[in-house]
């Protein structure tokens, strides 16, 4: 299967999809937001679309840590998402947060680098946010998992 991630702001939803190997993040599309209702069908269409099990959602926290007007937002999304799963009869897709402080910041400078004009980068950089969004999650559960197979190695070695 493979991931999702979301980078939900107030005019647009930025998405990004792995492949199958849950190795590497593409960023897929721009959604521009209509109500909750709508974008979260769009969305649900897309996990579809995709053979998504996995749903990352990047949580916009103040950099202290601490819950903002938007974080209440994205978690309202969240919420509105998993509803329509449950009303749809969607099983099997977990939604989980990922921290997304300096995302946009870093999604522009890629960008930059990359000598994306500004317009351009206006039209991309919620998309490019989700790809590194979902790469932060790839990265961390591949960290992961190696990480246990490291003390399962450790485990059977005594």
């Amino acid at each position: 299967m493979k991931a999702i991630s979301l980078d939900v702001g107030d005019k647009t939803i930025g998405v990004a999809v792995s492949d199958p190997l849950m190795m590497t993040a593409q960023g897929i599309t721009t959604i521009e937001r209509i109500g909750i209702r709508k974008d979260a069908d769009k969305v649900l269409k897309m996990i579809r679309d995709y053979e998504c099990d996995t749903v990352v959602i990047g949580l916009p926290l103040n950099l202290d840590g601490t819950d903002s007007v938007q974080t209440q937002k994205v978690r309202d999304f969240r919420t509105m998402l998993e509803n329509k799963m449950r009303s749809t009869a969607i099983k099997g897709i977990t939604c989980v947060f990922q921290d997304e402080r300096f995302t946009t910041k870093i999604a522009e400078s890629v960008l930059i680098d990359a000598d994306v004009s500004r317009k351009k980068r206006k039209d991309v950089i919620d998309k490019q946010a989700a790809v590194i969004i979902l790469q932060s999650y790839l990265d961390r559960q591949r960290f992961i998992r190696e990480n246990e197979d490291d003390t399962a190695d450790n485990m059977t070695e005594d």
